[in-house]
């Protein structure tokens, strides 16, 4: 029998043991999906010769990127499989994407003779390039936050649009459901054309194409051409969420019965196909398999693909928010209840109190990662507004707490993971990431009106002022950052509901204000038999009925009492300030 590499794990263990053989690291960082992962585990990996030199001069460590984003942060190229080199302890000597088994030898006896001959200048060289941007560490003064930033990505996200395909870019075509976020968002507000165009030509493009799964629902990965007519056919949980999103808001704002559908079939695959019925929670990927998705339903059928049952934080997260959304405005009450069950299970199995966990495959793995707090908190937040329980902000404030205290940065911002003195080479640093710091600014800021907690606020302006002289390097990718930065200077419309959270009367105001597209707004019910705290602090009183405060930032105007009162006060209030934009 053929032997193959005994891959070790990334952990203290690993790296001590290569510092005592002196022996660099090979380090293969895959996903669960990725049918070229699997081809080069098959071919380049399993080839006899690779296998002896892999065993005769580096320790092998196997690393799934998903279930470790901080490794692979640390050590990817951005894409996989990636073959990553390290010193023994642990520092990035350099990395690639694919080798063929002949490429695959000649660089492990290359790594090996440079790091026998030349070790002392590979550490000198490491510490040199680390010193010199440590030295940089000392951050500029903060950069106050400007509205004009908001046009710099508007601008950032049309001068890339592909005016034939939609989507963004010239080669592989990728949803970037963050991008046709952020463009509503402008629709909306100042009825910006070029963002209509950005939006309705991407949807339109992406929902007529094979990228668009129209028998099971739901949209594979990217395409690898600009017309979306040659996809990959994994699916990823946590991209469908965001796309699903996207479908909704545009039916929202667009009124297409296309869209609806679009987003309906979206929901169906989640339910379906990626629940798991017994933990009330959705499995992370479904992998790709071209011949399947090809074939009918019935063929699906026989020939399943196989899906990884794991259970990712930030990724459910996600799919309760996007779930609670469609509830909301497609009138499916039970998607909001299917919801309820997955939260109750990310807070039971994946949130103990102190830590907010990564992923669970029957126990709970990584705590601390920047970005699977920020969705919880978002998806704590989304359930409040939708269900009336207010008692759901406090572990969001209390996660919200934790994540002040232990991830801020002395120069302003949020890292990306937690400090840990035992971590050794590239893990020791850690990391701002623009994108996960808007993700928990924007959360941070609706955290603040809700819990009237303006300490919240004060945060997110200094994590968002933190990235404020850099953040046009990113282009269109930081389009979240941008709604970030707008709900700053486009203060949340905050609709305060008091009374009796299950009378019939209140349960129709709070779908009434969620059902419409506002994206600053911010609901809350208040029960005065459940949320006096919130209820004095407010300072609103309580009536006989169930009564809509109405308020713009901190500005009150106004109240309503039926569904069609709110309403019309919506789209009064909406409208007179798109006016004073224009």
């Amino acid at each position: 029998m053929t032997e193959s590499i005994r891959w070790q794990h990334f952990e203290p263990a690993t790296l001590k043991a290569a510092a005592a053989a002196d022996r660099p690291m090979l380090m293969l960082l895959t996903v669960p999906w990725c049918q070229h992962c699997r081809e080069l585990l098959a071919t380049s990996f399993a080839d006899p010769q690779v296998v002896a030199a892999v065993h005769d001069s580096v320790v092998p460590v196997h690393v799934d990127a998903e279930r470790r984003p901080d490794v692979n942060q640390r050590y990817g190229t951005g894409g996989w499989p990636t073959i990553a080199w390290l010193t023994p302890d642990g520092e990035l000597i350099a990395h690639q994407n694919w080798l063929s088994a002949e490429q695959l030898r000649a660089q492990i006896e290359r790594v090996r003779t440079t790091w026998k001959t030349n070790k002392e200048d590979i550490r000198r060289g490491l510490r040199e390039l680390w010193a010199h941007r440590d030295d940089r560490s000392p951050a500029p003064p903060r950069t106050k936050l400007r509205r004009e930033m908001v046009d710099d990505i508007v601008d950032a996200i049309y001068e890339k649009l592909d005016h034939r395909y939609g989507g963004f870019g010239e080669g592989s075509k990728f949803p970037h459901p963050e991008a046709l976020d952020f463009a509503l968002v402008q629709v909306s507000k100042r009825d910006d054309e070029r963002m209509r165009e950005v939006v309705t030509l991407t949807l339109d493009r992406m929902m007529e194409s094979p990228l668009h799964d129209t028998v099971e629902g739901g949209f594979f990965r990217y395409s690898r051409t600009p017309d979306w007519q040659t996809p990959n056919h994994e699916k990823l949980l946590d991209q469908n969420a965001l796309v699903m999103r996207a479908y909704l808001e545009g039916y929202q704002v667009f009124g297409r019965d296309a869209y609806r559908s679009t987003a309906e079939g979206i929901a169906g695959w989640m339910l379906l196909v990626m629940r798991d019925a017994h933990t009330g929670a959705f499995a992370g990927s479904q992998h790709g398999d071209a011949d399947t998705f090809a074939g009918s339903r019935a063929m699906r059928e026989r020939q399943q693909p196989s899906i990884d049952r794991t259970v990712y934080c930030g990724a459910n997260a996600l799919a309760v928010s996007s779930l609670l959304k469609a509830a909301a405005v497609l009138g499916h009450p039970e998607w909001r209840d299917t919801a309820m069950e997955t939260l109750r299970f990310l807070l039971e199995n994946l949130y103990d109190g102190q830590d907010v966990f990564h992923y669970w495959d029957g126990t709970y793995h990584l705590p601390g990662m920047l970005a699977d707090q920020a969705l919880l908190i978002r998806a704590l937040i989304d359930a409040s507004q939708n269900t009336g329980d207010a008692d759901l902000l406090l572990p969001a404030e209390a996660i919200a707490e934790r994540v002040i205290a232990r991830h801020k940065a002395p120069n302003g911002g949020f890292f990306d993971i937690l400090h840990d003195p035992g971590n050794k080479g590239s893990m020791r640093r850690r990391n701002r990431s623009i994108l996960d710091n808007a993700t928990l600014a924007e959360s941070l800021v609706r955290l603040s009106y809700l819990s009237r907690r303006p300490e919240f606020y004060d945060e997110a302006v200094a994590a968002l002022e933190s990235f404020a002289q850099d953040y046009k390097e990113y282009g269109y990718y930081v389009a979240g950052y941008g709604r970030a930065i707008d709900l700053i200077f486009y203060e949340p419309l905050f609709l305060t509901i008091v009374g009796n959270r299950d009378e019939a009367a209140s349960v129709e105001l709070r779908r009434t204000a969620l059902s419409t597209y506002v994206p600053s707004r911010i609901v809350q019910m208040l029960d005065p038999r459940h949320d006096p705290v919130l209820l004095g602090r407010s300072g609103f009183t309580v009536e006989a009925t169930p009564v809509v405060h109405l308020t713009v930032g901190r500005t009150r105007r106004g109240t309503a009492r039926t569904p069609d009162e709110l309403l019309l006060a919506i789209e009064t209030i909406e409208s007179e300030r798109r006016q004073s934009r224009s």
